[in-house]
């Protein structure tokens, strides 16, 4: 991506995810709003994910970052601008820092009721870290509908009896060059695009980085998840097969990827961009299911990319 723009990672993948959970942090600034009573959602999402980061030495942990967390059915995702490797700034760093911002916020607000662009707000006035990076908060509220904020080419799709029936837009300045917040860029957490969108039982979220969306159409998503589903996946293990089948399609060289035909739209030829994008991917799903109100327990998770 353009600008306006140590632990190790093993090379195992299912321990590529590297969950880990954020405790009780430093202070931070929230935006204290008045609440009423919440309805609670009928539904909830179980979710998994998958993290790969590209092999690079000098960055082990990449510079894409997520987290989400089933009691409060949210999930965000961040992913870095790499062009600040030309200052020698890691913008991965500014992306797990903003998650781990990210997390806090969502668990100082009501449940049933969080407000993506208020999370991506707090998070953005919290993250001290140098950088950049693109943003997707994804939450269902107690009315059954996803309610999103999406600043850049990050993005969800929902899956609907096998098909995609959303998937949300890339925000672009201009050929792989996102919207995206941090240091010095035009763009603010108000520049995000607002989405809602109903949901019903069935249902499943597929949430990535332009890793993911780069190198796979949504018909290719639409038949792994289809195959997932008759192997009876985990969302973890779905998440894990997508993001393997991203990651292959990006190593292709002679193919025609989704960022092939972005480029080709924005008026480069189409041999300069000819293959997969080498990426890092970072992939959340999420099933949609009624809510199991004997639940005691929900789990929270980071991951950095």
């Amino acid at each position: 991506m353009k600008m306006m723009k140590k632990r190790k990672l093993t090379q195992s993948d299912h321990q590529q995810q590297m969950k880990s959970h954020y405790s009780s942090p430093k202070k931070r600034r929230l935006i204290l709003k008045k609440t009423h009573s919440i309805p609670q959602s009928s539904l909830e999402m179980k979710m998994g994910s998958f993290y790969i980061p590209k092999e690079n030495p000098d960055k082990p942990l990449g510079e894409d970052a997520h987290i989400y967390d089933e009691e409060f059915n949210t999930i965000a995702i961040a992913d870095g601008v790499g062009s600040w490797a030309r200052k020698g700034i890691d913008a991965g760093e500014y992306a797990r820092a903003l998650m781990e911002n990210a997390l806090f916020s969502i668990q100082n607000q009501p449940k049933g009721a969080v407000d993506p662009k208020q999370v991506l707000n707090e998070a953005f006035l919290n993250t001290e870290a140098k950088g950049s990076s693109t943003a997707c908060i994804i939450t269902l509220n107690g009315d059954n509908s996803l309610n999103a904020a999406n600043l850049g080419d990050s993005g969800f799709m929902v899956i609907r009896q096998g098909r995609v029936v959303y998937q949300s837009p890339s925000q672009q300045h201009s050929f792989n060059c996102p919207y995206q917040i941090g240091n010095g860029t035009r763009d603010t957490p108000n520049s995000a695009k607002e989405i809602v969108f109903p949901v019903e039982t069935g249902d499943i979220i597929v949430a990535g980085t332009d890793g993911l969306f780069d190198n796979m159409f949504p018909a290719e998503i639409e038949d792994v998840v289809e195959l997932c589903l008759k192997e009876e996946n985990s969302p973890d293990l779905m998440a894990w097969t997508i993001g393997r089948v991203a990651r292959q399609k990006s190593r292709y060289e002679y193919s025609i990827s989704p960022f092939t035909e972005a480029a080709m739209d924005a008026g480069y030829d189409i041999y300069d961009y000819l293959g997969g994008k080498y990426d890092d991917v970072t992939v959340v799903v999420a099933f949609i299911q009624e809510r199991n109100s004997s639940a005691d327990s929900s789990s929270s998770s980071s991951s950095s990319s």
